[in-house]
């Protein structure tokens, strides 16, 4: 899917006339066009008003179940429906993922505790069109190491979203998330990575964390795709656990994940689940 000195070859060729043509039969990525940002902005908006209401439901003592069930009984009043739910056998309407779980944790008995960090991912699909995005939170009283690492975490995404622009490359974003994460002396994840979305819950291109400036897909106005780093604040080891679907950092440190869908424009980026990272902790 990546080539090297992609950004040179775009530029030392002329496009063809039909950029989605080109896109679909070069990468399989299909370029949206108004109406389709329309619908993904729309349920990217819901996403958004799930995340935001939820956050206020996460205390100590409420077990991830029945952060599950609000989630999902406020997805289905506004018309939608969960898109985790039944996708590869998943048994949930979203991911909750509590300290030194990275993502694709499975809500149930765990009851949140005061000084946790808790990540909640939401896609939502609505009138068809799916939208996908997550946030970590502080559970009250949290240390200050846990605090610092959800802070870089939610830069590292800022930067990563800040590199979006036609003509920049996917090795762009990845460097720039890399670049700041570890700078901060964290770890980012290398196994999981954000996708295309919006017909379907995953498309191509695949969104890695990582990466070298100049390499990697072209981006051209109409791509849509998630950037969702995971950042760990010990080492890059993962392992999942025997419920096939919960991954964990290896050593048992934090990992903190931010999340947003995002639309490449013909000036730039365009989130379309639209919240101040700037205001994540």
């Amino acid at each position: 899917m990546l080539f090297r000195n992609a950004k040179a070859r775009l530029n030392r060729r002329k496009l063809s006339p039909d950029l989605e043509s080109e896109y679909w039969k070069r990468y399989r990525i299909r370029l949206k066009d108004h109406a389709a940002v329309d619908g993904i902005a729309r349920a990217g908006a819901l996403v958004v008003r799930t995340l935001d209401m939820i956050r206020s439901r996460i205390r100590p003592g409420v077990t991830t179940d029945i952060l599950n069930t609000l989630v999902h009984e406020f997805t289905l009043e506004h018309g939608a429906t969960p898109a985790p739910l039944g996708y590869r056998g998943f048994p949930k309407s979203m991911c909750v993922s509590v300290n030194d779980e990275i993502c694709h944790g499975i809500p149930g008995t765990r009851v949140i505790a005061e000084g946790d960090i808790v990540n909640v991912d939401v896609t939502s699909i609505l009138d068809g069109w799916y939208a996908d995005a997550n946030r970590t939170f502080l559970v009250g009283e949290v240390s200050p190491e846990a605090r610092r690492l959800v802070q870089v975490t939610a830069e590292s995404l800022a930067h990563g979203m800040a590199a979006v622009r036609p003509g920049a490359t996917l090795g762009d974003v990845g460097h720039a998330i890399q670049s700041h994460a570890e700078a901060a002396g964290y770890s980012v994840v290398r196994e999981l990575v954000g996708h295309g979305v919006g017909h379907a819950f995953h498309e191509p291109p695949q969104v890695n964390h990582t990466g070298r400036p100049g390499l990697g897909i072209v981006l051209v106005p109409g791509m849509v795709f998630t950037i969702e780093p995971m950042i760990n604040q010990g080492g890059l080891g993962i392992k999942r656990l025997d419920d096939g679907w919960t991954v964990v950092t290896a050593d048992g440190s934090l990992s903190a994940q931010f999340e947003q869908t995002v639309l490449v424009t013909e000036k730039g980026v365009r989130s379309l689940t639209p919240y101040s990272l700037e205001e994540a902790v």
